[in-house]
């Protein structure tokens, strides 16, 4: 097996990355890589960003959002994780599949770590998840990606990975949650991530090559990256229909509003309650369905009407609260 490097942290270029590996990279022979993302969060290929992830939680705290090439659930990722990827050419997907996976895990158990494979897509050590997996074919070839938590910040995984306030239904693939733990606790004798990367590679690579990328790899890895990875379309536009409904109460009585999220735009919105106002907030409503589910935009369409007129004392902000 030979080895690549890759130093980047940016979670967009990263998915680009796997995506050229599995697609365009030559492949003699398996390669595999090791690579670190600051703080971001990656959900799968068939999952709504709006259904898996805290939106305002990532904003305020400058957190990343992206969206992988493989399928699965949505995972937090920063500078204390590490990832693995392993690509190849495969003439029977059902034998190589099991044998990628077991390359990470067997490399942890050289380590003294109890790592087992799960049913689904996890690696185990326990019985808590140390590390989530993924896959996807491309013609003849086979990518497995997943991930090595060593010291995350567990606090913010779980704040990243809730989703606040409205009771909500949403189809494409939701996460499964599971206990979590850190490879820390396991391996005293790494001080830091980078030691365990250092250590894994070894372990993996032998004595085998390293494969370089030449700048025109590189260009090409950082077109992909701009014109697909990082643009709304893929992040936000892919999202399948998640459903919402959520109500407060304001001095004007209790505003109820449902709504529906299908491929990053509002469809069917609608008001309920016993709130006051002079107008019937159907007409507030048909403005919204058909915009981007952003807070600008939603704010931009609210200001351009007299809320009050349909919810006695309340303002767009109010009716933004409601969705945000």
């Amino acid at each position: 097996m030979r080895y690549l490097i890759n130093n980047c942290t940016d979670a967009c270029r990263n998915m680009a990355f796997d995506e050229y590996a599995l697609e365009s990279l030559p492949l003699d022979e398996p390669v595999f890589y090791l690579w670190r993302n600051a703080p971001s969060v990656i959900i799968g290929l068939n999952q709504s960003a709006y259904a898996e992830v805290n939106l305002p939680y990532l904003k305020e705290h400058g957190i990343a959002l992206a969206r992988r090439v493989t399928g699965g659930g949505a995972v937090y990722h920063d500078l204390q994780n590490l990832n693995y990827t392993i690509v190849g050419k495969s003439r029977d997907l059902n034998a190589d599949y099991p044998d990628y996976l077991h390359f990470m895990v067997n490399a942890l158990r050289s380590l003294g770590v109890r790592a087992e494979l799960s049913g689904r897509n996890d690696i185990m050590v326990d019985g808590r998840k140390c590390s989530g997996y993924a896959k996807r074919v491309w013609k003849d070839r086979l990518m497995v990606h997943g991930t090595l938590m060593f010291d995350v910040d567990l606090e913010t995984l779980q704040e990243v990975l809730s989703v606040p306030g409205s009771k909500m239904a949403a189809s494409g693939i939701a996460s499964v949650r599971s206990k979590v733990a850190n490879l820390r606790e396991y391996l005293p004798q790494f001080s830091d991530v980078l030691a365990l990367k250092e250590t894994l590679r070894g372990i993996l690579a032998g004595a085998d090559t390293e494969v370089l990328l030449d700048s025109g790899q590189q260009e090409a890895i950082d077109r992909m990256a701009d014109e697909k990875f990082r643009t709304w379309d893929w992040i936000y536009g892919k999202s399948p229909e998640a459903q919402f409904r959520t109500s407060r109460k304001f001095a004007c009585g209790t505003v109820e509003l449902s709504w529906s999220v299908r491929h990053g735009l509002l469809e069917d919105v609608r008001f309920g309650g016993d709130f006051l106002g002079n107008l019937s907030a159907e007409g507030l409503a048909g403005g919204l369905n058909g915009l981007r589910f952003d807070g600008q935009v939603i704010l931009a369409a609210l200001r351009t009407e007299n809320v009050s007129d349909y919810f006695d004392g309340l303002v767009a902000e109010d009716i933004l609260g409601l969705m945000m």
